[in-house]
């Protein structure tokens, strides 16, 4: 691993010297207040308010506004990873510096996984306003932002892949959008599928289904091990793909 904490704060560099964090953090940060805005004014409106629906479901997970930003969002974060660096011909010298292949790959995933993770700071912020107006069980708030880290670096990880794969980032940025859609659709086959296996299947990959567990404070192992290789498979074929260019 020697070499990670270089490239990780150079990745990180990288990011903040450039318009395109502040950018997405922004875009982020709009479109996740126009989300609260608009549950708080439902749940204002609303005559009887369900015990398995309350405001932390409905945030985390409970509609289409919560994952529509993630499958743009992620593969914008990781386009530039190493399409940029192969564009530009920086990936030379750092192909030749002594740092091993691992290092750079979860160098660069870890800096986009900062990243994601600072794009969801200021929604603590709505959560506290919520705690004003009611109690918060932070218990299931922190379940559930165990989905978010675990969903976010499963698409990070998609997103690094892709942009090993190719010189354009947005190239890069719409083979992963793609593929994180592709995910996102395969879980919803467990409302649209006959009982057997394919909808077995798909409830096991359900981005949905988990983050309706997590939001309840439900915690499933085998979600966990789904995530998991969501994440250790791409960033293994990712670096693979990186030797395969170091060894020619």
């Amino acid at each position: 691993m020697s070499g990670f904490w270089a490239i990780f704060k150079r990745e990180l560099f990288a990011y903040f010297v450039t318009p395109l964090a502040y950018v997405l953090v922004l875009a982020f940060v709009c479109w996740q207040g126009l989300h609260f805005y608009l549950l708080v004014r439902s749940f204002a409106q609303a005559a009887t308010v369900s015990i398995d629906q309350g405001p932390v479901q409905a945030f985390f997970g409970g509609d289409v506004f919560y994952y529509l930003p993630l499958i743009i969002i992620c593969p914008a974060i990781t386009m530039r990873l190493f399409a940029e660096e192969r564009r530009s011909g920086t990936i030379e010298s750092l192909m030749t510096a002594p740092v091993g292949t691992p290092a750079v790959v979860l160098a660069k995933f870890g800096a986009a996984i900062f990243v994601y993770a600072t794009m969801w700071v200021p929604t603590i912020l709505y959560l506290i306003i919520m705690r004003r107006a009611g109690e918060i069980d932070w218990r299931i708030v922190g379940t559930s932002y165990l989905g978010v880290f675990g969903i976010g670096a499963q698409y990070i990880a998609i997103g690094t892949m892709m942009s090993a794969v190719t010189r354009s980032q947005l190239i890069a940025f719409m083979l992963a959008a793609i593929l994180v859609l592709g995910v996102f659709l395969l879980g919803l086959g467990e409302f649209t599928l006959d009982e057997g296996l394919a909808r077995d299947t798909c409830s096991y990959v359900s981005i949905w289904s988990q983050m309706g567990e997590l939001s309840k404070g439900i915690v499933d192992s085998r979600r966990l091990v789904f995530d998991a290789t969501l994440i250790a498979l791409p960033l293994f074929v990712t670096t693979r793909t990186i030797d395969a260019w170091r060894w020619g």
